[in-house]
């Protein structure tokens, strides 16, 4: 039985592809499998392709770029359950072994959507339900020796296992404080997992989102071309036409690029990389993780506080070297935590740096003032977003007047950052989704504070206004720089 006669079986997928219409899945199902298609199905496989010749074998890796509610996780589901079900992987097993079907996404949470669809179509479908030998929050164990499981997307915890299968849902929102590049290494480390079950199949599903990434990178690779990899690029109602027009119109005018990606499957314009990986990791010092303050050299602290209980607080400190900004300490405590304690600590760093004036954006109100101002540390606010900061900090680093310290969190938060343009055609920079910038925040910071003092004298010297920023120097707070030595 091939998946098509399973979705046409009574007693099989039938009665749960009843509603809607799933013909442009059938014909993904049919290039996925290298099956026959029908005239439709064939012209559906050029439009979403580029391709004129439809598979001649069945694909070992397949991509799929399709808008939201296009049924994506519910055709993973199927497409995993069949592979779980109709195929026997025991010859190829050693005693004591099992073949997984492992659904991964970006957090476990997120890959239970696509567990339940599994465990929904194996519990109500009598023939299958008898295949069952268990069921946990993770794992769905079946007495054929085939386990389908859950996971986060990390190379380290999916390295180790013999794998049928592999459901990458939403690849193209994979993050990582730990690496700029998490859907490559993830997906490298997957790989030789697979290579001791014939037939088996890495499947990667996602809405497309900036032009980079593993996503970006099959994408250019093998879209329109015959090749041994099927990508498949279509929008949301070309594979649901149950979606609402109105619903994708609406968003289109008030947002197109976002749209156009969320529902059109296109990758965005809008949303382009920062700093490039070279850049960054030739300002870096290798090995040198924290320089000891130095007599005579004046420093610089700028913190970006937390709550405690979502993300990081940090710290950095720096100073300025001819015309270098030296990045001289970094701290990141991550939650949960104390505020307070938290606060303590990097009072007792800042003073060992003799820094009396931290700088700081403006989360949470009072308390970061309040609390540092009890262990005799003034906190200013920064007059500018974080967006500003990392615009400033562009031209420093293309340049090489930076040096940073050897910080692999560090480096991946800036290289991770994305410049994001709107509709009125100002950037922004910032974090991509579900990413984290708290680090390079801090860092950047303390590195546009440290202006030579020349420079601060002559904002000073402006008609005594507020005026403008001037260089790199940073509104009033390089007002406040002008100050002696010990102020800061």
């Amino acid at each position: 039985m091939n998946i098509l006669q399973g979705l046409d079986d009574p007693a099989i997928f039938a009665p749960h592809f009843q509603r809607g219409d799933w013909s442009a899945w059938r014909a993904f199902l049919a290039a996925l499998f290298a099956l026959p298609m029908t005239d439709e199905q064939r012209a559906i496989f050029e439009e979403c392709t580029a391709r004129t010749t439809p598979p001649a074998t069945p694909a070992s890796e397949a991509w799929l770029i399709c808008g939201r509610r296009a049924g994506k996780s519910f055709v993973l589901a199927t497409i995993g359950v069949f592979l779980a079900s109709f195929r026997d992987y025991r010859p190829h097993l050693q005693p004591g072994e099992r073949a997984t079907v492992m659904i991964l996404a970006a957090d476990k949470r997120q890959a239970r959507v696509i567990k339940r669809y599994c465990e929904g179509l194996l519990t109500e479908i009598p023939m299958l339900a008898q295949t069952i030998d268990s069921i946990s929050g993770e794992e769905i164990q079946l007495n054929s020796r085939v386990s389908i499981e859950i996971h986060a997307a990390s190379f380290r915890s999916t390295r180790g296992y013999t794998m049928a299968a592999v459901l990458a849902d939403e690849v193209a929102f994979w993050r990582s404080d730990e690496s700029a590049n998490p859907d490559k290494e993830i997906l490298n480390a997957l790989r030789p997992g697979m290579a001791s079950i014939p037939g088996a199949l890495l499947l990667c599903a996602s809405s497309p989102y900036a032009r980079r990434g593993a996503l970006w990178d099959e994408y250019r690779r093998s879209y329109g071309k015959e090749s041994e990899v099927l990508v498949w690029q279509a929008p949301t109602r070309r594979m649901n036409p149950t979606v609402p027009q109105s619903l994708i119109d609406r968003a289109l005018e008030e947002d197109p690029a976002a749209a156009g990606a969320e529902y059109m499957a296109q990758f965005r314009t809008d949303v382009e990389a920062y700093l490039a990986r070279e850049v960054v990791e030739g300002l870096v010092s290798p090995g040198v993780h924290e320089l000891p303050p130095v007599e005579g050299v004046r420093y610089f602290g700028f913190v970006d506080p937390s709550g405690g209980s979502k993300d990081a607080m940090t710290l950095a400190v720096s100073h300025l070297e001819g015309e270098t900004r030296v990045l001289d300490a970094v701290r990141e405590v991550k939650p949960p935590f104390s505020p307070e304690s938290v606060v303590a600590d990097f009072a007792a760093l800042l003073k060992t740096y003799r820094i009396s004036t931290v700088v700081g954006d403006r989360y949470a109100g009072e308390w970061p003032r309040e609390q540092f101002r009890k262990l005799g540390i003034e906190y200013r606010t920064a007059d500018r977003p974080r967006s500003d900061l990392y615009r400033d900090l562009l031209p420093l680093a293309n340049s090489g007047r930076l040096a940073l310290l050897d910080n692999p969190r560090l480096v991946t938060q800036l290289v991770s950052l994305e410049r994001r343009t709107s509709r009125a055609g100002k950037d922004s920079i910032d974090h991509p989704p579900n990413g984290h910038d708290d680090l390079a925040n801090a860092a950047a910071g303390a590195l546009i504070l440290a202006t030579p003092r020349e420079r601060r004298t002559v904002q000073l010297a402006i008609g005594g206004e507020r005026a403008g920023r001037l260089g790199a120097s940073m509104g009033p707070i390089s007002q406040d720089l002008g100050a002696p030595p010990a102020s800061l």
